[in-house]
């Protein structure tokens, strides 16, 4: 057994993935948990659950414990104000921080961020982001910590871009950022072996580091279609969504969602999101650190990611033993 990892977030898309690969690497993982069963596809993993909220010191200090590292992957994704986002994406990380740094021996501290945070001004959730950042910078003066800033994370499970990425399997596009825009993906599996190589090295930088897939200069939405084209072997109905469209329906979501009172994903900072030209990162930084390099790219992250069988070369290449990638 490696040690005792703290982490929050395992419910979630890449909690769940991160607290897989983690126990698959020896670690004894101890989790925060909400509601009073863990979800399906994590019973009789060997996950630890603690009971208790992010707002609960009691509960926080149950899970960070005697933890040689604390992983704050938890955050609020939904919302319409700054308010809807603070309390996880920023208190949160105070709070945990705090309590991490009171420990003796200190652990050491992994904030999973967002891109988003290189863009703070475009919506209340980059903002929480960044704040996020800072709030552990502050809070933290006696860690060793690091974040990572992902850009959008894929793969089995995801219910942001998975949705989207059905419909384009079945032949439509609906294309809401610019033309011009570039932006670099992740699958979420190599977003779990960042962080198993994070773990492996002593990282001295206080500092944020970009991931990505390593495709050069990111992907546009021609490439992204582009490759469902090849995975289909028949084109794919490009729709590019107007900018005043996509905010007349932000405007109405958010006006139901006050409402009738749910969290809404589409809002007009998320279109400003969106519409952004460059959401390209460069994690030359943090591989000069970390031994860790991206395996999958964005054909194979798709076949995962939908389901589809492997193709034929792949299969072929399994079958002889080499690298699938």
């Amino acid at each position: 057994m490696r040690g005792v990892i703290a982490l929050t977030g395992a419910t979630g898309f890449i909690g769940s993935a991160l607290a897989q690969r983690l126990t698959k690497e020896g670690w004894r993982v101890r989790a925060l948990l909400r509601s009073s069963t863990p979800p399906v596809h994590l019973t009789g993993t060997s996950l630890e659950w603690v009971r208790g909220t992010l707002d609960d010191c009691d509960s926080l200090e149950c899970l960070v414990g005697d933890a040689d590292v604390v992983i704050h992957c938890a955050g609020v994704l939904r919302g319409i104000t700054e308010a809807d986002f603070y309390p996880t994406n920023v208190e949160a990380v105070s709070r945990l921080a705090s309590i991490a740094a009171s420990r003796s021996p200190v652990p050491r501290f992994l904030l999973i961020s967002s891109l988003a945070a290189r863009e703070p001004e475009l919506s209340p959730y980059a903002a929480s982001k960044r704040m996020g950042e800072i709030a552990l910078s502050k809070a933290a003066d006696r860690l060793s910590w690091t974040a990572l800033r992902p850009p959008a994370v894929y793969g089995p499970g995801d219910r942001a871009l998975l949705p989207l990425l059905r419909l384009m399997w079945h032949g439509i596009a609906p294309i809401p950022g610019r033309q011009d825009a570039r932006f670099s993906l992740l699958y979420v599996e190599d977003l779990a072996e960042a962080v198993v190589g994070w773990l492996a090295r002593d990282v001295p930088e206080r500092y944020a580091f970009e991931l990505d897939d390593g495709h050069p200069q990111g992907y546009t939405w021609r490439e992204v279609v582009e490759t469902f084209e090849r995975l289909r072997g028949r084109g794919v109905v490009r729709l590019q969504i107007p900018e005043l469209i996509l905010n007349l329906t932000a405007r109405l979501n958010k006006m139901a969602a006050s409402v009738i009172g749910y969290p809404p994903m589409f809002t007009p900072g998320k279109v400003r999101e969106l519409r952004h030209p460059n959401w390209v990162c460069d994690n030359a930084p943090f591989r000069r650190i970390v031994d860790w390099t991206p395996a999958i790219r964005l054909e194979e992250g798709l076949r995962l990611a939908l389901g589809l069988q492997a193709s034929p070369a792949r299969s072929a290449r399994t079958q002889d033993g080499h690298d699938e990638l």
